[in-house]
């Protein structure tokens, strides 16, 4: 629903402002949300203005929370493994999200994780200037907002990122203030990711290796998204609806919260897990169970508090434009029959990301586009 105030409605007759302007002279600050609210802004700027009621369709049930699984044990104990599947086969098809505990990452790599993110954005501002840039070549990637001269208005947030896997930075090219633990926290992530690939293809009644062999724990990219704290909350979004591209994402987040999905037509609180990390399937793994497990909305609020500092972790497919190289995937056979026809196209992983690009966060679902 778009809610229109007494400053919207003013704002829409103002015929003077320039948008284009606006976000422009925001990009070539080089500084982000941060630089923003370091210069004392006590007010939302326009382009950061959702029209949104963030207070509508919030979940009010108690009972209903996205589910928290333990991966303790399930290397050596069989009956737990198979008690475990079960659990994340529900909690893919009816919740496309998921958190799990004891997953082998010690809380002390997960905390200075956090911090080596929190210590990058709150450097002196010409430090991280020297990273700034739109280039999706870039070996690091800093920037506010990956689509902010496409979409409606700009999410309240600041982003930095690299590819960890298959081709990661050289040591001297990852910044100085999360080097080293982003390099030992992505070695980590990605044998977790491993085995929660193994977890997906048996509850897709697959052999465990059946998705590591078709490439989805091949690319390894990693943001560390920060949440500067807003003056007015209600007026925009630290991250606006959406769905992941990826196969899966595995989120780190710290203690504050502000994630929600939506889920039976409400927004629902996806509250820390001290411990626990966030895994949700993304649209490619959606594709590729035909509907069977699910890609969904969801969205991260801006808060009077902060900063909020998180960690994603997309499992990716690569693909070089320039060499013309991009992985098809499509309906995975052994999942169809007369009953459960395939849903969708075959499509390159280029493919979708040229789309995901090109639409930016425009609140649609991104594989409209492949069904058939």
């Amino acid at each position: 629903m778009e809610v229109k105030s007494t400053n919207q409605i003013e704002e829409a007759m103002d015929s003077s402002y320039d948008r284009k302007a606006e976000i422009k002279a925001f990009d070539e600050t080089k500084s982000g949300v941060k630089g923003l609210v370091d210069s004392g802004v006590k007010r939302v700027p326009r382009m950061f203005h959702s029209g949104i009621d963030i207070t509508e369709n919030i979940g009010s049930d108690s009972k209903l929370s996205v589910p928290v699984i333990d991966l303790e044990s399930i290397h050596n104990n069989p009956a737990l493994r198979i008690e475990t599947v079960t659990k994340i086969r529900s909690a893919c098809q009816e919740w496309g999200f998921f958190q799990v505990i004891n997953h082998g990452i010690p809380i002390p790599v997960m905390d200075d994780m956090i911090d080596g993110i929190r210590r990058f954005h709150e450097q002196d501002a010409d430090v991280r200037k020297q990273f700034y840039s739109r280039d999706l070549k870039s070996k690091i990637l800093y920037y506010s907002n990956t689509s902010l001269y496409k979409d409606k208005f700009a999410n309240w947030r600041d982003t930095v990122g690299c590819s960890m896997a298959p081709n990661p930075p050289k040591p001297e090219e990852l910044p100085a203030v999360f080097g080293d633990i982003i390099t030992e926290y992505s070695k980590k992530v990605m044998a977790l990711g491993c085995t929660i690939f193994e977890l997906l293809s048996e509850a897709l009644g697959l052999k465990p290796s059946y998705l590591k062999e078709l490439s989805c724990a091949e690319g390894l990219f990693i943001q560390g998204h920060y949440y500067p704290p807003c003056p007015q909350p209600e007026l925009t979004l630290g991250t606006c609806k959406h769905t992941d591209t990826a196969f899966i994402t595995i989120l780190l987040q710290d203690q504050l919260g502000g994630l929600q999905i939506h889920h039976e037509n409400q927004w629902l609180n996806v509250p820390p897990v001290h411990g626990g990390l966030v895994v949700n399937i993304g649209d490619v793994l959606q594709l590729m169970t035909n509907d069977n497990f699910v890609s969904v909305y969801h969205r991260v609020l801006a808060n009077h508090g902060g900063p909020r500092v998180s960690v994603a972790s997309f499992f990716s497919n690569s693909h070089d434009p320039a060499k013309g190289i991009s992985k098809v995937y499509g309906p995975i056979k052994e999942l169809l029959s007369d009953d459960n026809p395939p849903m969708y196209r075959n499509t390159s992983i280029g493919e979708i990301m040229a789309h995901h690009f090109a639409k930016g966060l425009d609140g649609n679902h991104a594989l409209k586009p492949f069904r058939l």
